[in-house]
């Protein structure tokens, strides 16, 4: 391994690393040397390693910030945190949008990032190797039609990237996002799914679909996301901050 990408005696901090990018992106951290603490629902943490440290907490409760700062008193050290957790509502368009769900998906798209880096930024401040990542998405520079709450909440992602770089840069923390495009995780498959029974193409098709809007012919899976989500964890990344990464097999 390249001595600038090796995270041996490093602590990574992963918020919904129960399943799909934030799984993959902390298991390719810890096969590259670094801890792992999983921050996720109960639900999610049964089924992963036992040497992680898994910690419960539902960033959408209103004793999140509270559980967020419980956690960082309870770490010796974090040199990594991964703001992955997130979700995607149902498509609506902009006439049709629901207040309840807005407010819900932005608490956890949008302030659960915000807060989590601040939780930790003074475990970061200590580090040598400080490296905050921030899940964005493509919708955090473009748009789709009936996205107008997933694509207004990543572009805050990246507004909160790029303020927070300036805000931590003195402090040696660098701050990035990740902009995946479509991923064919479970999660992605079961939305296709549902969309199907009420019309939309089958599995397939759909994902023959997304592929055939790419550059290179495929979709990104989460192993990419994860690779370089590694690259801007490491010391490879050391003059990197503020910069938003896509990884979506150069969509057209």
């Amino acid at each position: 391994m390249n001595v600038a990408q090796d995270l041996a005696g490093r602590h990574a901090v992963v918020t919904g690393a129960g399943r799909g990018l934030g799984r993959a992106i902390a298991e390719r951290l810890a096969r590259s040397g670094a801890a792992i603490t999983a921050i996720d629902l109960e639900g999610e943490l049964a089924e992963l390693p036992d040497t992680w440290k898994r910690i419960a907490i539902d960033l959408v409760a209103a004793n999140a910030q509270d559980r967020l700062t419980e956690a960082a008193t309870g770490h010796d050290r974090v040199d990594i945190i991964v703001a992955n957790a997130g979700s995607v509502p149902p498509w609506r368009t902009v006439d049709t949008l629901d207040r309840t769900e807005w407010n819900q998906v932005m608490t956890l798209n949008v302030w659960a990032v915000a807060e989590t880096l601040g939780a930790f930024t003074g475990h970061l401040a200590r580090s040598s190797h400080a490296s905050a990542i921030l899940m964005a998405s493509i919708n955090g520079y473009r748009a789709h039609p009936k996205q107008v709450l997933y694509t207004a909440s990543k572009h805050a992602v990246i507004g909160i990237m790029r303020a927070a770089a300036l805000d931590l840069g003195s402090r040696g923390i660098r701050v990035n996002a990740l902009a995946p495009g479509p991923v064919a995780t479970d999660a992605l498959r079961s939305r296709i799914t549902a969309r199907h029974r009420d019309g939309g193409p089958d599995l397939g098709e759909a994902l023959n679909a997304l592929a055939d809007e790419t550059a290179l012919g495929r979709m990104a899976t989460a192993e990419n996301v994860a690779d370089v989500a590694h690259f801007l964890a490491s010391d490879a990344a050391a003059a990197i901050t503020g910069c938003v990464f896509p990884v979506e097999a150069g969509l057209t």
